[in-house]
């Protein structure tokens, strides 16, 4: 999937993500960038991207899904979600751009303060989304009440979450407990810098997919 932003006459994209990991066409873990896909391929579909938000004069942030062949570096158009996305932490991870903060200003009647070519793609971001599941009971749901929590840090590391012990989790809702991003110099430093931060990740009273991200990451 590609990230664009547009201001209703001009369009620039923040590259791609990542998606393919997902479960009952929920996704689990998202990364940027893609590792399927070569600079030209990137190019061209990032190019696309922003070809059609220019072409309905897309305000706001917005973000369009492909699938991609891997043989034959085709990629076919899906959809577009005309909103923010959940795994949108690692765009702003890999762009140092503020999504929300420009969706805001983008809805106030402001223009795209940035040109294609300030938009630099650093390093490589990774994120898990810790939902309250088991795993090891074909995803059984686990709602109940959080006894205890402890969240990593460090740098690169970052968690977007509304837990704290004593929480109750309730089983009408999405699953999704908290999003666990980190970022690093490349894939292979994302990869080990997530290994490590599921590690110190704790959450106690229900069970979480904490293990199967740690299985994933190995």
């Amino acid at each position: 999937e590609v990230q664009i932003l547009g201001d209703g006459r001009d369009a620039v994209h923040c590259f791609e993500r990542e998606c393919s990991l997902q479960r009952r066409r929920q996704k689990i873990l998202e990364e940027a960038p893609s590792p399927a896909l070569c600079a030209e391929t990137r190019a061209r579909l990032c190019g696309s991207a922003v070809q059609l938000a220019r072409s309905v004069g897309y305000r706001g942030a917005g973000t369009l899904e492909y699938l991609y062949d891997d043989e034959s570096r085709e990629f076919f158009f899906i959809e577009m979600n005309t909103r923010i996305q959940v795994e949108h932490p690692i765009t702003e991870m890999i762009t140092g751009i503020d999504l929300v903060r420009e969706m805001i200003r983008i809805a106030g009647g402001e223009p795209l303060r940035f040109r294609q070519s300030d938009i630099v793609m650093r390093g490589a971001a990774i994120e898990c989304r810790i939902n309250a599941e088991d795993p090891d009971r074909n995803f059984m749901p686990s709602p109940g009440r959080v006894s205890e929590v402890l969240l990593p840090g460090g740098p690169g590391v970052r968690v977007d979450s509304m837990l704290y012990p004593g929480y109750t989790v309730p089983p009408w809702y999405d699953s999704l407990l908290a999003k666990l991003v980190v970022h690093a110099e490349d894939r292979p430093a994302a990869i080990a810098r997530m290994r490590r931060a599921l590690g110190e990740l704790h959450i106690e009273g229900i069970k979480t997919t904490r293990g199967l991200h740690l299985s994933l990451m190995d």
